[in-house]
């Protein structure tokens, strides 16, 4: 579409569906069109680099859901002999290329339309992380204070919030940080520690944020705290069930959650 090397552009992936179970794509239809011009399964298979058997089992999901067989083929020697496109299947062929290119005009409007997607980009990219971890924020590398091992790095959430780190130098080489880069800060809900009534307070814990109660789930062992921050973020703790009662913890009521810069994981895209 006339990107340059570090433009981001739409692309999406065309299929066609048979009761629930997708049976043929771009992939497949390629592979269609090298049985038709090689005549045959195994070069076809060798052709766009898959196994013989995949290439087979391929061709059997494609005749079984197509409701006309597309592949024809003639049982032979080693290697399961020759193979042909149907006419329905040339027909096929035919006109998902004609959808694709459709399909093709349609992103490059749709790109036309957008204009600069790349903020789009990051929240799409954030979102499909997958981490074990609840909570998660993304932000932007505010500040890098290296010490003879370790480093306190600051980053800068939503709202303005500031979530400091310490981690090695050899994390800040190697994950390449420098001030004003993307950045996730990642901490595990068994790491934060909820109180109330903390503003004020001397701890050691460098990340104390304050804010409202969102959500409560009590368990007989543990309990799930959601505390609202603001800027749109939220921080789950997970906390005895001991606790919990003893701090007469409340929907909408009023806590801090707190916890340490070396509980902190930073991660990049």
């Amino acid at each position: 579409m006339g990107c340059r090397k570090n433009d981001i552009e739409l692309g999406a992936n065309l299929w066609f569906q048979k009761s629930d179970r997708r049976y043929l794509g771009g992939e497949r239809i390629y592979l269609l069109e090298k049985i038709d011009e090689l005549g045959s399964i195994t070069k076809a298979a060798r052709s766009v680099g898959i196994s013989y058997k995949t290439a087979w089992d391929a061709v059997n999901a494609i005749n079984n859901l197509s409701g006309k067989p597309l592949v024809e083929r003639q049982t032979g020697g080693k290697g399961g002999g020759g193979a042909r496109l149907t006419q329905e299947g040339k027909r096929i062929v035919d006109q998902f290329r004609v959808v694709q290119e459709e399909h093709r005009k349609y992103l490059v409007n749709l790109e036309e339309r957008l204009g600069d997607i790349s903020g789009l980009d990051k929240f799409l990219r954030r979102i499909a992380m997958k981490v074990s971890a609840r909570n998660v924020f993304a932000g932007t590398v505010s500040k890098i204070t290296k010490g003879a091992v370790n480093a306190e790095v600051s980053l800068t959430i939503g709202g303005g919030a500031i979530v400091v780190a310490t981690v090695t130098n050899g994390a800040v080489d190697n994950l390449g940080l420098k001030e004003g880069m993307d950045a996730y800060a990642i901490i595990k809900a068994s790491s934060v520690i909820i109180g109330t009534d903390l503003h004020d307070a001397t701890v050691s814990a460098r990340n104390i944020f304050c804010g409202t109660v969102s959500k409560i789930i009590e368990g007989p062992v543990s309990t799930e705290v959601d505390v609202e921050i603001g800027g749109g973020n939220t921080i789950s703790a997970v906390i005895t069930h001991e606790s919990s009662t003893r701090l007469d913890l409340k929907t909408g009521g009023h806590a801090c959650a707190l916890f340490k810069a070396s509980s902190v994981i930073l991660g990049v895209s």
